[in-house]
């Protein structure tokens, strides 16, 4: 027996133990059931699935973003150290997203000292206000600047037309002044604020501790950072998708091996039971495999590709590619459906099986022998038994002898 009829004899056999028992279908109430205990043992397996894979930290977790903004995306000055740092603060305070504390996970050496010093400085709630007033004074003296800005061009314009004797414009350069001089003012105490605020912060012994460690050691933490940053983002697929193998196989082998020990035995209740949880566990495993094999081949293959063709400006082979994929794709679906699913050997099962005609499928009279409305012959004769049977039928339904078709 070839590889490929032990392939579909397999399939048939398990289509037949997920769909009836001791040979007879499945009721409706026994299909609801195995539907519902079929989707609760989904959702548990995912849900288990993802609390065991939570086990192993991710990238953003062994090198946490604001590590990231600190060692690696800013460069650190005393003119814009603050208002970086009041950037991180702020956004984990005013957060509106609820996340559930999740349990402390393994950091990176080198951003442990940086996360210590800032986690500190983010629990000190009269610190972390400090920082989020430093942020708002800030976005309103940027505000404050640009309607000064405005003003100033408003006034040269009212001032050269009140200069050519327009009576009407004075009034304008009087209104434009007032608030020029209002908004100064308002800047002015912004100003004066912020540079308080700066000195309190300044002044905060956690905050000097940062602004050290960020000046005397940046440099060399970033390469480090950016090289194991490389590496995790490369590893870390291969290993989520070993921890979920992990999870899922010996599952797997336990339904595999019960649903074998249920055949063995002609023990169709629970054949039927363990057929399903086979087929059920076998869901999550293809679709990790493909979510693997996308995100440790293709995906790092895609970025490079799509780089070289952009660099060569040839991005037009990219979507011929996608074009030719997607043909591929519905040349193949088409097939599965038409040859497959759809195929004539099948249609013509249903118009027998309905009484209808077999060449034009239309309903037959009863105890027509051929069909009234295209001539079709319905019946031919068995050659074993040599009674009537469906011209199209592959077993005579009398004697169950098959039909040869040249």
């Amino acid at each position: 027996m070839s590889l490929t009829t032990q392939i579909k004899t397999k399939l048939i056999n398990t289509k037949n133990s997920l769909t009836s028992i001791d040979n007879q279908p499945l009721s409706k109430a026994t299909l609801v059931i195995l539907l519902f205990l079929d989707i609760f043992i989904l959702t548990a397996i995912f849900n288990g699935l993802g609390a065991h894979t939570r086990q192993i930290s991710t990238p953003q977790e062994y090198i946490p973003s604001s590590c990231r903004e600190m060692v690696i995306d800013h460069t650190w000055n005393p003119t814009n150290r603050i208002e970086n740092l009041s950037q991180l603060v702020n956004g984990h305070n005013n957060s509106y997203t609820y996340h559930p504390r999740p349990t402390q996970r393994e950091r990176h050496p080198a951003c442990t000292p940086y996360l210590t010093l800032l986690d500190q400085i983010k629990n000190d709630k009269a610190l972390a206000s400090s920082f989020d007033e430093r942020l708002k004074a800030g976005r309103e003296t940027q505000e404050l600047q640009r309607r000064i800005d405005q003003l100033k061009g408003s006034y040269d314009t009212a001032l050269l037309e009140a200069i050519a004797q327009q009576p009407e414009p004075a009034t304008e350069v009087d209104a434009t002044r007032a608030e020029f001089k209002q908004k100064n003012s308002a800047l002015n105490s912004l100003k004066t604020r912020i540079a308080a605020l700066d000195a309190l912060i300044n002044a905060d012994s956690r905050v000097a501790a940062l602004w050290v460690k960020l000046q005397s050691s940046q440099a060399s933490d970033r390469q480090t950072l950016l090289a194991d940053l490389r590496d995790l983002n490369f590893w870390y697929p291969v290993k989520k998708f070993g921890m979920q193998m992990l999870f899922l196989l010996p599952l797997f082998a336990i339904f595999y091996v019960w649903n074998n020990a249920s055949i063995r035995g002609n023990r169709s209740l629970q054949t039927l039971v363990s057929a399903h949880l086979v087929v059920i566990a076998f869901i999550p495993i293809f679709c990790k495999l493909i979510e693997a094999i996308y995100d440790i081949i293709p995906k790092q293959l895609l970025h490079k590709l799509i780089a070289l063709l952009t660099a060569l400006k040839l991005v037009a082979i990219w979507h011929y590619l996608i074009i030719a994929l997607a043909i591929a794709g519905a040349l193949f679906m088409i097939y599965i459906f038409q040859k497959k699913l759809f195929s004539r050997e099948k249609l013509l099962e249903r118009r027998i099986a309905k009484g209808e005609c077999q060449q034009c499928g239309k309903h037959l009279p009863t105890g027509a022998r051929a069909c009234p409305f295209c001539g079709y012959v319905q019946f031919t004769t068995c050659p074993t038994c040599n009674k009537p049977m469906h011209s199209q039928a592959r077993h005579c339904w009398a004697c169950g002898a098959g039909q040869h078709k040249v």
